[in-house]
């Protein structure tokens, strides 16, 4: 029988971000993006069942055997705490679990450029950070959030499922909600937070139309709104967030998005040249009038890249290959990922050799 206790301290010491588990499979960890199985014998259902019960409550296991399907947290002491999904494959449960860390990390830490602090100190609006699973979202939420505790006087709550990072109040004060513990559903915490004085919400993601009704609401009624999209861009984020809605409403959604949207900070983890972990490549749209009017006329979104570039020197946006050409020319990165992560690989190569700045206005 595996012991999870062992199993835990080994992912938290190799700095694994995933643990993957399932019937017939030794366990799996992902390190720095790359997956490696461990060394030990294939697991068993019983030694899944025994995972289930060191970590699930009972209400827990009576969720999952309902739902086949579940999303908690859980802590160690002195190990660390967990993001974990258990869901079912071929008729057996399995598991997804995600290290957190315990310490929220200073932004200064992150590699990200310092106007996203700029941002996360605006009073009302929509900031959205979006990336795939696994890009840092939650980590750079996290780290924003923790800047605001430390500057202002704000009234935070945070929506959550589950908790991942733990707060402590120091100038602000921040309220912690998790979907399923102390709420039915984002949207009914979202909702109830009317009532709730806060300066700042924080949603952990938006999965609906109602959460990102209630969402634009809140932005729009003089609130600051934190949340994350599992989308790849600014365009893409954009064109997500007018999805939500039925056809004959994305006119007055955009014309409310133009007016709410603070920021969108687009995140890619990509690996260092020394090949010691990864470090954050970020597209960052900072809304002004020009971005405004392209999210209004949805025959100008193909604009929006553009008027991002523009933007550097006045705004403090970049676009993902201004991102990559600055870690390049830091020597973070190699020449070679630079052109492979590059959302245009033949320009950003001319523009090398040609030695123009990544950070101009006419990048």
């Amino acid at each position: 029988m595996i012991d999870m206790n062992v199993v835990f301290r080994a992912m938290m010491e190799r700095e694994a971000s995933d643990l993957h588990m399932r019937v017939g499979c030794p366990p799996v960890l992902r390190i720095n993006g790359v997956l490696y199985a461990a060394n030990v014998p294939p697991m068993s259902l019983d030694d899944i069942k025994a995972v289930l019960d060191f970590i699930l409550t009972e209400e827990q296991r009576a969720t999952y055997a309902r739902e086949y399907e579940l999303d908690c947290g859980f802590g160690l002491a002195s190990v660390g705490r967990f993001r974990v999904n258990v869901f079912s494959q071929r008729g057996t449960p399995a598991l997804a679990i995600r290290a957190i860390r315990t310490v929220v990390p200073l932004f200064t830490t992150l590699n990200l450029p310092e106007v996203i602090l700029d941002i996360a100190q605006k009073n009302r609006g929509l900031i959205l950070v979006t990336g795939t699973t696994g890009s840092g979202k939650s980590t750079l939420l996290a780290s924003m959030i923790d800047h605001i505790n430390e500057t202002k006087t704000s009234n935070i709550i945070t929506i959550e499922d589950p908790i991942e990072f733990l707060f402590k109040d120091k100038k602000s004060s921040i309220a912690q909600r998790e979907v399923g513990a102390d709420t039915k559903s984002f949207t009914r915490a979202l909702r109830a937070c009317f009532r709730e004085d806060p300066n700042l919400i924080m949603i952990g993601e938006i999965r609906d139309v109602e959460t990102m009704e209630t969402a634009l609401q809140a932005s729009d009624t003089g609130h600051l709104v934190l949340s994350t999209l599992h989308t790849m861009n600014a365009v893409e984020t954009i064109t997500r967030i007018i999805s939500f809605f039925p056809p004959h409403q994305h006119e007055q959604v955009r014309i409310i998005l133009s007016n709410v949207l603070v920021a969108v900070v687009s995140l890619r983890l990509v690996p260092c040249k020394d090949g010691k972990g990864r470090v954050p490549a970020a597209e960052v749209l900072v809304n002004n009038a020009t971005i405004a009017e392209y999210i209004i006329d949805p025959l100008k979104a193909r604009l929006i890249p553009q008027a991002i570039a523009d933007g550097y020197t006045q705004y403090g946006s970049q676009t993902f290959d201004q991102s990559l050409f600055r870690l390049y020319k830091d020597e973070r990165i190699t020449l070679q990922t630079a052109l492979q992560y590059a959302n245009n690989p033949d320009d950003f190569e001319l523009k090398v050799s040609a030695g123009v700045s990544g950070t101009s206005d006419r990048w």
